[in-house]
């Protein structure tokens, strides 16, 4: 496979069913809870679909939540196999300048195998509970909670544990994880620009934060998915792959929805085992799902709660498009160039709206709103929204205490790329209301606001909530000094 880009292929040519493809696109544009952002499909290591709704793009960065934890347990399974992390040593032993403070035997026992398995013996996360009890060194805070039950026999999805990983991998190479990754993962794969929230103390925080595009998503999919090889390249141990992708804590509960859930199906290294293969995930629908029975990856970024109906639907719609054999040319009565230019054109569909109210116009010409109620709930530090006309257009500016986010209202989509990339639509949805949606396009979130006039008061609304952003200005990818 080349490392500038992924082979391409039809359908058809690798035995894929397109209308099953259509079927899942059908499936989600009309879910009433699911935004897509992006899709790419590989089949026997060729790229056969990929589609992006507008505004969304192929080339933008998009926050991948806790699918992070899988591109750090690949950095954790090559720092093992350049010999500098052993599993089987306990985490406090890449710490030792905790080692008098850590007197717990369950702590001390605690194994790095067992944080890369979320299996730490603690039944909770631990995350807040650590970054109190040291805002600085949270391992050291970690280490402070004593488990629960003994480390290695029990499942708890706890960032704590990440944390602790990617702490040691970054302590034994003496990088960061971007930086370790790019000449061991993502100059190899032909991964481009990618970047990582970093803590108070200027570490990647590993468990989540991480910014890619869906390529590289599909991209690390393919190459677990190749047994570590790329290009005919070995990038990373067999034995990692099956060791990273097979189950090594129960995650099942035993409830009777246990057998429709697929996050009952077991836990990796920072993977989940699904009814269908294995996947990294991340929160509102950002998947890497690895097929090996199908010899497919499926890649997604999206805005959605409903994670496992996105799941039900790829099982439903896209396993059985996946045949065992090339079809006709062109697929199905034509298939594969229906669904070449239906993915060429998708986009999120527009606040729906009514023409600006005649007579309306000085009204909002230079208007300002404050948080109904006295306070904005949805985004605390959203202390003012402006509307005015200027020579380039109407804008809207959302005031933040002493730094703006200013908008361009158009038609359709209006993207903005600084200082925060946001995509802006809005239109009146009564004669005193301008009801205004901000897609944050590094993120998988959008924002509701809207404006009355009789009261000059303004609501906002998260379709999907931010789960680390301080302010609407931090809903971008970090940058930082190389």
């Amino acid at each position: 496979m080349s490392a500038r880009s992924l082979p391409v292929s039809t359908p058809a040519e690798q035995g894929v069913d397109a209308t099953g493809i259509a079927a899942f696109l059908d499936a989600v544009e009309s879910a009433p809870d699911i935004e897509p952002h992006s899709l790419m499909i590989l089949r026997h290591g060729h790229l056969v679909a990929s589609g992006w709704w507008a505004p969304y793009t192929p080339e933008r960065l998009q926050l991948l939540y806790s699918l992070s934890k899988s591109f750090t347990s690949t950095a954790a399974g090559l720092a093992a196999s350049e010999g500098l992390l052993d599993l089987d040593e306990p985490v406090l032993s890449y710490f030792p300048e905790f080692d008098a403070d850590i007197t717990d035997p369950r702590s001390r026992a605690l194994l790095v195998r067992h944080v890369a398995a979320m299996a730490s013996g603690h039944l909770v996360d631990t995350w807040g509970e650590a970054a109190h009890l040291d805002p600085k060194e949270t391992v050291r805070g970690f280490l402070l909670i004593t488990p629960d039950r003994e480390p290695g026999t029990v499942f708890a999805y706890n960032q704590s544990a990440t944390y602790a990983l990617a702490s040691i991998v970054q302590r034994v190479t003496g990088q960061s994880l971007t930086g370790y990754l790019r000449t061991r993962l993502f100059d190899p794969l032909g991964i481009g620009e990618t970047a990582w929230t970093r803590n108070r103390v200027g570490r990647e925080i590993g468990f989540s934060g991480m910014y890619a595009a869906t390529d590289a998503i599909a991209r690390l999919g393919q190459l677990y998915l190749g047994q570590g090889v790329w290009e005919e390249r070995r990038i990373l141990p067999a034995s990692w792959i099956a060791e990273a992708t097979r189950e090594h804590i129960a995650t099942a509960d035993g409830s009777p929805e246990g057998a429709r859930s697929d996050w009952q199906r077991g836990y990796g290294f920072q993977f989940w085992r699904s009814r269908h293969g294995y996947r990294g995930d991340g929160a509102y629908g950002q998947f890497c799902v690895v097929l090996p029975e199908h010899d497919a990856v499926i890649a997604t970024t999206a805005a959605t709660e409903q994670l496992q109906e996105l799941l039900h639907l790829m099982w439903r719609h896209l396993l059985p498009a996946f045949g065992t054999a090339p079809l006709p040319p062109g697929g199905h009565g034509g298939a594969d160039e229906a669904l070449r230019q239906r993915l060429a054109g998708l986009a999120l569909p527009t606040v729906a709206g009514a023409p600006e109210p005649a007579g309306r116009t000085d009204s909002w010409a230079d208007a300002a709103f404050v948080p109904a109620g006295g306070r904005c709930d949805a985004v605390p530090t959203l202390t003012q929204v402006r509307v005015a006309d200027t020579h380039r257009g109407r804008r809207v500016t959302l005031v933040e205490g002493d730094t703006r986010l200013d908008l361009r209202l158009g038609t359709g989509w209006t993207l903005e790329e600084g200082p925060v990339p946001t995509a802006v639509c809005g239109d009146w949805t009564g004669p005193d209301t301008l009801s205004v949606d901000v897609l944050f396009v590094e993120t998988p979130h959008r924002l509701t606001v809207t404006c009355s006039l009789p009261d000059r008061t303004f609501t906002a609304r998260w379709h999907t909530t931010p789960l680390h952003a301080k302010s609407l200005h931090s809903l971008r990818a970090p940058s930082y000094p190389a």
